[in-house]
C-alpha cells in the first residue's frame, strides 16, 4: 500500500502515460491519500468485521450480514471500501463473493514534518 494525493498519482500516471517516466514498481499497490484516511477506515466496527472476515472465514456476503447482524447492502458499502484499501479480496467462488482477509498487520509510519508517511502490510496468514 502507498500513501500519494490524487494529484500526484495523476502526476505520474500522466507521465508514464507520456513516457517521461517509467512506470513505479509499487503502481500495482492500492493508493491511499492519507495515512488519516486509512485510520478513519479503521474503526472499532471495521475492525471486528475483519476480525469475523479472518477468524469465521464466512463463505458468502449473506453469511457474514448474518455472523455480523448487520444489513447485506450497508455490508457491501463497506466491504467494498475496505477492498478499496486492499485490505481485503471478494473473491468469486460460483456466483458467491467471498470476503477473504489479505493483511495481518499494518504499520503506519507518520511523518509530523512532511506528507512523507508510509503504511506496510504484513499479509494475512491463510
Amino acid at each position: 500500500m502507498k500513501i500519494q494525493t490524487m494529484n500526484a498519482l495523476e502526476q505520474e500516471m500522466r507521465a508514464v502515460a507520456r513516457g517521461e517516466l517509467a512506470p513505479p514498481a509499487d503502481a500495482a499497490l492500492p493508493s491511499i491519500e492519507s495515512a488519516e484516511a486509512l485510520l478513519r477506515l479503521l474503526t472499532p466496527d471495521n475492525r471486528s468485521l475483519l476480525r469475523t472476515i479472518r477468524d469465521a472465514k464466512p463463505q458468502s456476503v449473506a453469511e457474514l450480514a448474518r455472523l455480523t447482524n448487520r444489513a447485506e447492502p450497508n455490508l457491501l458499502r463497506t466491504l467494498g471500501k475496505l477492498e478499496t484499501f486492499g485490505l481485503l479480496e471478494m473473491r468469486l467462488v460460483g456466483r458467491r463473493r467471498v470476503p477473504t482477509a489479505l493483511v495481518g498487520m499494518l504499520h503506519v509510519e507518520i511523518d509530523p514534518y512532511a506528507m512523507a508517511d508510509r503504511v506496510e502490510t504484513k499479509p494475512a496468514a491463510e
